[in-house]
């Protein structure tokens, strides 16, 4: 398929007003096994003038197609393109009859059957450029349309959409027409879903679900009805205008490639957000957030669109922020430490890599889909976001709100871009906010701030060394020790300003220099931060007993950011981890501490032979808070300990024994998430077989378990079993779909198994190049994040930069190729430097 270019789009919209998408699907056959559904499109449109232009569409059979009646020759398809020459000026009807295929890679209609029931089920993804899968589009966000679209399927389906869907006779179902809306946001659900509805201001409400899933979906329903209700309330409060479209349905779907989609009405999520297992506090808090982000898209993306892709921004910083803010203002969740310690490592990392943009790139730095589909990271999600939360300490929420109410009235179901956005939010502030957006979102790479605090006659002052071209409000967060092991902040809090440019701001306080000085304290701003050597010292001693969990959290970032540049060996951060997480509450951090610890320190940064010592180390830690909350008082703390341990095992008596007892002592029982971990780490020990991952497959039938025993198979250290998977992610048949093949590839590399995978690194490349030729941008991704070669040496490093400069890989392999080569080698210079 050609990718389009902004040019393109530019000339196209020039020169169309589309009007209206008349849409009929009929997916009768769904559940028969036919490979394909049929799909009528009538697009009305005007040309402003004579031109030609085109019309995209991927059907596996292009059956018929008219403009105005006339009839277009079917072999002018290429690309993915149907020409549409010779256009007059005035109204035009297209008509474009097809057979579409079905995905298995998350993409334009996805067929799922449950391995549980045999039951199957249809969703929709058009973002970005998929919904050409679909339907015959004029597939670019700025030519925005009314959708009418009906839908055919198998009798006792439910059929969801944009619009209220009826059923006017069996099977046929027709969704109430849209206001205008871009062509990446048409949705459509069917199958036999459960589903849970409500009524709330005036409007229907619904939670749908595959039937497997029923109960566990009903164990939570109240509580993700609530969060939904109270959110839209807040946003109500906020927001002049009103929810724009007639009802609000969140289907949570298998085999989902993002964390949601923010189809108008119908939002789609991945369904692991229905819990099957015992999850912690902070996993129900993401859950929140995500229906917390997805509605703040109805206004910002839906309601008001970006123009083109360069301002992917303009929709996920934005729900970003929203989605976490609004959270916790609506309810009773501070989802703000999970963004400290998760969300923002991930813009961190992405920014400080090759790859780095700005959260809003220059046009011309996105040419077309293929570059912008690059660009959902998280720069475009944390950094943005945390952007957005800077811009508001600066401006005030009152001119904030005042500023993306102004925005909405302007482009209420239309197009904007920064300058529209920029340009209302400085008219309703008086602020220059164009160069506060020039400081913060035409530019790359995080700041660095490093304070020198010395002691003056009768005061202390500090010295806070900027590198970096923003402006910045935060706080000093300034500690005095009551004992080696305790801490207690000094009032009142320090808030300070720092210029946009490069310097040293100076502050002086009377009264003795604080034990523990913490730069952005509350993590109010983007930057990476360090502590100066007599705060470091005491934070190796004390940093547990920081009073607020945001505080501890700039304290750990700024650790994990010192190891990563080689400035902290990465065994002092084991044993920081060692001496504090076995009494931190705040299970966001400690679960983004043992994260660290377990995938980025042990399995990358520490040489091949102190590894076993590190998992050691971690294994007692686990053990540590296993002992410390045995009354269970704790079961989330407890949880998170009894993944780790499974995770750091090296040998496999204990979790043999808690397989045989079905339980950890003290509890937790295995459920089935513990159990397909535990047998997981059982394999990549080689401590199971094939009969028994078999047996756990067949107590566990469900699409989860299915996963489960492909990355248990994957994981053995067998020869055979190596071979296979590797047939199974890469034999030109792609017979797995997107979650089986990322399965496959988690349980394939891993570190204890080095020697038998050496040979497979050379072929990884040229497999991974032409399987994202083949199956298209998710897979590609999920090839190179996924199935990228855990092997920490030179030759993995040489051959995918070989692989870059000749091997010709596809715009989204390239950049999840080029990042993970970019965190190899920063793992050869921590292990050089250590």
């Amino acid at each position: 398929m050609a990718s389009l270019t902004r040019t393109e789009a530019e000339d196209r919209a020039a020169l169309l007003d589309v009007h209206r998408y008349t849409v009929d699907l009929d997916v009768g056959g769904a559940d028969d096994g036919a490979d394909t559904f049929a799909s009528t499109t009538v697009v009305t449109f005007t040309a402003r003038r004579a031109g030609d232009t085109f019309v995209e569409l991927r059907p596996t059979t292009l059956r018929r197609a008219t403009l105005d009646g006339q009839p277009l020759d079917p072999a002018t398809l290429a690309d993915g393109r149907l020409p549409l020459a010779g256009l007059a000026a005035g109204a035009h009807e297209l008509r474009v009859e097809a057979d579409m295929p079905y995905s298995r890679t998350g993409e334009g209609i996805h067929r799922f059957t449950d391995p549980e029931d045999g039951l199957t089920y249809l969703y929709s993804m058009c973002c970005m450029t998929e919904g050409s899968l679909v339907f015959a589009a004029f597939d670019q966000p700025d030519l925005k349309a009314v959708f009418d679209v009906t839908v055919t399927a198998p009798t006792g389906w439910t059929v969801l959409g944009n619009g209220i869907a009826t059923e006017e006779g069996p099977g046929r179902w027709r969704c109430a027409p849209t206001p205008p809306i871009s062509t990446y946001l048409m949705a459509v659900a069917a199958g036999p879903y459960h589903s849970v509805r409500t009524e709330h201001a005036g409007l229907p409400f619904g939670i749908h679900v595959r039937r497997s899933l029923a109960p566990h979906l009903d164990k939570d329903a109240e509580e993700i009805l609530d969060i939904t209700r109270r959110c839209f309330d807040r946003y109500h409060r906020l927001f002049d205008e009103p929810y724009p479209f007639d009802s609000y349905d969140q289907a949570f779907v298998p085999e989902f490639n993002a964390g949601a989609m923010e189809n108008p009405g119908l939002v789609t999520l991945r369904d692991e957000f229905v819990f099957r297992s015992a999850v912690t506090d902070t996993e129900r808090e993401v859950r929140g957030v995500v229906i917390a982000h997805e509605m703040a898209h109805m206004w910002f993306g839906d309601l008001v669109t970006l123009r083109w892709w360069d301002d992917t921004w303009l929709n996920e910083s934005f729900a970003e922020f929203m989605g976490y803010q609004i959270l916790t203002e609506a309810t009773d969740l501070r989802p703000w430490t999970e963004f400290a310690v998760s969300r923002k490592s991930w813009g961190y990392d992405a920014d400080q890599r090759p790859s780095t943009h700005p959260v809003a790139p220059e046009p011309d730095a996105v040419p077309d889909t293929a570059s912008a589909w690059t660009n959902f990271d998280g720069i475009s999600y944390a950094k943005g976001a945390s952007a957005l939360r800077q811009l508001v300490t600066w401006l005030g929420e009152e001119a904030f709100l005042a500023g993306i109410n102004r925005h909405f009235a302007r482009h209420r179901f239309g197009n904007a871009t920064l300058a529209d956005f920029i340009d209302a939010m400085a008219e309703a502030s008086g602020r220059p906010v164009h160069q506060w957006a020039d400081a913060w979102l035409r530019t790359s790479g995080p700041d660095t701030l490093t304070p020198e605090v010395t002691a003056t006659d009768g005061g202390w002052r500090v010295a806070v060394h900027h590198a970096g071209g923003r402006p910045h409000r935060l706080r000093l967060g300034a500690y005095d020790a009551v004992d080696e092991r305790r801490l207690t902040p000094r009032e009142p809090v320090i808030e300070i300003e720092l210029p946009a440019a490069d310097g040293t701001t100076v502050h002086e306080w009377p009264g003795p220099r604080p034990d523990l000085l913490v730069v952005n304290d509350g993590d109010l701003t983007y930057a990476k931060v360090r502590l100066d050597p007599a705060s470091w010292n005491t934070a190796q001693r004390a940093l547990g007993s920081l009073p607020e969990p945001l505080s501890r959290t700039v304290v750990w970032n700024a650790a994990r950011d010192m190891v990563r540049d080689g400035e902290l060996l990465p065994g002092a951060y084991l044993e920081a981890a060692r001496r504090h997480l076995p009494g931190e509450p705040a299970t966001a951090l400690l679960q983004g501490v043992l994260d660290f610890a377990r995938r980025q320190i042990a399995d990358q940064y520490l040489p091949d032979d102190r590894r076993g010592a590190a998992l050691d180390t971690l294994t007692e830690l686990a053990r540590d808070i296993l002992e410390r909350t045995a009354d269970g008082a704790e079961p989330a703390r407890r949880l998170i300990a009894v993944r780790a341990a499974i995770g750091a095992a090296t040998a496999p008596d204990t979790l043999r024994a808690w397989w045989e007892a079905g339980t950890v002592p003290g509890g937790p029982e295995l459920d089935p998430e513990l159990r397909w971990q535990l047998l997981h780490r059982l394999a990549v020990l080689g401590a199971t077989d094939e009969a028994e991952i078999a047996a756990e497959a067949r107590r566990d039938p469900s699409a989860t378990g299915e996963e489960g025993a492909v990355r248990c198979r994957a994981a053995l250290p067998e020869p055979a079993a190596k071979a296979a998977a590797w047939d199974a992610m890469f034999d030109p048949a792609d017979r797995l779909s997107n979650y089986l093949f990322i399965a496959t590839a988690q349980g394939f590399w891993q570190p204890e198994q080095r020697a038998l995978l050496t040979d497979y690194v050379e072929r990884y490349y040229p497999a991974a190049t032409g399987l994202a030729a083949r199956r298209g941008h998710s897979l590609a991704t999920a090839a190179g994040r996924y199935a990228f070669p855990r092997i920490v040496d030179e030759r993995t490093l040489t051959l995918g930069e070989q692989t870059l400069r000749e091997g010709g890989p596809t715009p989204a392999l390239r950049r999840a190729l080029a990042d993970q080569l970019d965190d190899l080698r920063r793992a050869l210079a921590v292990r050089a430097a250590s």
